[in-house]
């Protein structure tokens, strides 16, 4: 009987899934987003983010069981030093997976999956910075002769409101 054996096998033998899922990982953390296919990554989505959540208590025994997983040196410090400090404060839902259509050549439903702090279309500390507001001709406005030319229109306006109240109440 089957009892609780739920995940994707995705078509592969244990050695061949395991290693498959341990280079997509170690690639997600290196570039932070892969393409891949829906299936794929639904099954990354669940190896990868137990590894994630210990990665945020950085001992040399969380780095070793990791590392166990990844077998890379490269993801193991990347994901320790820059993917930790930004995830720090997140319970869990560290991935994102954006469906974008099926392959051209069999038709599997394709999409791309990606750590969610690090995609700058979402994140808004991440944003550009304002570019710094500079006003053209600002010596100009601060002059008090600019300032009473300023006013004139409004008082113009005033007296224009007056002389049409003034030619109704005649009128």
């Amino acid at each position: 009987m089957r009892h609780n054996k739920k995940f994707n096998h995705l078509g592969r033998k244990s050695a061949h899934r395991k290693a498959m899922l341990s280079n997509m990982a170690s690639s997600l953390i290196l570039h932070k987003r892969i393409t891949t296919t829906v299936a794929k990554a639904k099954a990354l989505r669940s190896y990868v983010e137990p590894l994630i959540t210990r990665s945020k208590d950085d001992s040399t025994h969380q780095r070793r069981v990791v590392f166990s997983h990844l077998q890379n040196k490269q993801a193991v410090t990347e994901l320790f030093r820059e993917v930790a400090q930004k995830i720090g404060d997140r319970p869990g839902g560290y991935t994102r997976i954006l469906k974008t259509g099926t392959r051209l050549g069999d038709a599997a439903d394709m999409c791309i999956i990606e750590l969610v702090d690090f995609n700058t279309t979402y994140v808004k500390e991440a944003a550009k910075p304002a570019a710094k507001k500079t006003r053209r001709g600002g010596s100009k406005a601060k002059t008090g002769s600019d300032n009473m030319v300023a006013e004139e229109p409004k008082s113009r306006n005033q007296d224009s409101e007056n002389a049409t109240s003034t030619d109704e109440k005649a009128g």
